[in-house]
C-alpha cells in the first residue's frame, strides 16, 4: 500500500511539473507575442525630420487600416473582427473614421464620442496604434466645424493621452464646391485645434490635411505649422484617372519630402476616387513601393462590407462574419498580403 501511494505522489508531482512547464511556456509565449506589437516595440511615436520616428529614435514605417464611417458600418468592428485585423493581418495602426456631417458625429456626439474612446481602448488593449480621423467632406473646409472640432478634441486628447499609442487626423480632406479651400484656410484651422490637444497631449503626432482632397502636401513648403511633432496627408486611389494623373501624385508626395514636409498616406484605395469600380493592383503596389522606400506610412480604405469595391469584405458579413477567406473581396485578399509581406521595417 506504502509503495502504492508513493508511486501515486510521484506521478502528481511528475504531472503538476508538466504542467507548470507548460504554464511557463504559454506565459513565455505570451511575452514573445507582446514583443511583437507595434505599439509595445516601438511605443510614442515622434516626428524627426520628415520621419516618423520610434522611441528608439529609429524611423519607420506604419502600415494599417481604415474603419468606414462609424455611423455607416459600425457594426464591423467588434473583439472578433479586430483580433483578425491586428493580430492576424499584422496592422499596425487603425484609423477611426469619424463623419462630422452625413449622420455623424453632429448628429449623436455623446454616442461617436464613446465610439470613438472604445476603439481607442480596444486598439491599446491588443498593442496597435489608433489614429482618430475628423472626417469631413461636406463642407469640406474645416474651419466650418472648428467649435465641434474643439469640444471632440479637448474630450479625446484629455482621455487617451497617457495610453502613447493615439495619433490625431485633425481635417479628413479639404476641399469645397464653392471656392478653393487653400493652404492658408487649412492652416487657420489647424493653429485654432492644435492648441487644444497639446494642452492634454504635448508628445502625440497630428496629422493635417491638405488642399485638393489631402493631395497636395507639396503645397505647404515654405509655410508650415510651428508644432514640429506634425504630418501632413497623401490621399490617391489608384484606379482614379482624374488629372492630375497618379505619376503627378507621386511627384507631389517626392517634392514635399525634398522640401522638408513630413508625409504621411492616411487614406489610399486601389479602386476609383469612391472607392469603388475596378481594383489596379499593379499602380497600387508601385505605390507601396515608392511609399516603402521612403519609410512613409499608409492607411487604407477601408476595413469593411460596404457594397463598394474598396471594403475588404462581402456586403453581409459584419458584425458575426463567418471572417473567412470566401467572405473576403479582391481588395480585402490583396490588402491583407500587404499589411504583412514584406515584414514591418522595424522588425
Amino acid at each position: 500500500m506504502k509503495k502504492i501511494c508513493n508511486l501515486c505522489c510521484l506521478v502528481l508531482l511528475a504531472t503538476m511539473a508538466c504542467k507548470g512547464k507548460q504554464t511557463v511556456s504559454l506565459q513565455e509565449n505570451r511575452a514573445i507575442a507582446d514583443q511583437t506589437k507595434p505599439f509595445t516595440v516601438n511605443g510614442r511615436l515622434k516626428v524627426v525630420g520628415t520621419s516618423l520616428v520610434n522611441q528608439q529614435g529609429q524611423p519607420i514605417q506604419l502600415r494599417g487600416m481604415s474603419t468606414h464611417g462609424l455611423q455607416y458600418r459600425g457594426n464591423c468592428y467588434n473583439d472578433q473582427s479586430l483580433d483578425l485585423l491586428i493580430n492576424s493581418w499584422g496592422a499596425d495602426v487603425l484609423r477611426i473614421s469619424t463623419y462630422i456631417q452625413e449622420g455623424g458625429y453632429e448628429t449623436k456626439p455623446e454616442y461617436f464620442t464613446q465610439f470613438v474612446d472604445e476603439l481607442v481602448e480596444k486598439c491599446y488593449q491588443r498593442g496597435s496604434y489608433a489614429l482618430i480621423d475628423w472626417h469631413m467632406l461636406h463642407p469640406g473646409d474645416p474651419n466650418a466645424n472648428t467649435a465641434m472640432a474643439k469640444t471632440f478634441f479637448e474630450h479625446v486628447s484629455k482621455k487617451h493621452a497617457s495610453k502613447g499609442n493615439v495619433l490625431y487626423e485633425i481635417c479628413n480632406e479639404p476641399n469645397s464646391d464653392k471656392y478653393p479651400v487653400t493652404w492658408a484656410l487649412i492652416k487657420n484651422y489647424a493653429e485654432q485645434l492644435i492648441p487644444v490637444i497639446r494642452r492634454n497631449d504635448p508628445g502625440s503626432v497630428i496629422i493635417v490635411g491638405t488642399p485638393e482632397f489631402a493631395s497636395r502636401p507639396d503645397q505647404v513648403i515654405g509655410n508650415a505649422l510651428t508644432d514640429q511633432n506634425v504630418m501632413y496627408t497623401m490621399h490617391f486611389y489608384a484606379a482614379d484617372k482624374n488629372k492630375p494623373d497618379q505619376d503627378a501624385r507621386m511627384r507631389f508626395v517626392q517634392t514635399a519630402l525634398d522640401g522638408g514636409i513630413p508625409v504621411f498616406v492616411t487614406e489610399f484605395g486601389t479602386q476609383d476616387g469612391w472607392g469603388d469600380g475596378e481594383n489596379d493592383f499593379v499602380k497600387s503596389q508601385q505605390w507601396l513601393r515608392f511609399l516603402a522606400e521612403r519609410k512613409v506610412s499608409w492607411i487604407n480604405w477601408n476595413f469593411s462590407d460596404s457594397p463598394r469595391s474598396g471594403a475588404a469584405w462581402k456586403t453581409g458579413t459584419c458584425p458575426n462574419g463567418p471572417w473567412t477567406e470566401d467572405k473576403l473581396k479582391d481588395a480585402g485578399k490583396w490588402i491583407r498580403t500587404q499589411l504583412s509581406s514584406p515584414p514591418d521595417s522595424w522588425k
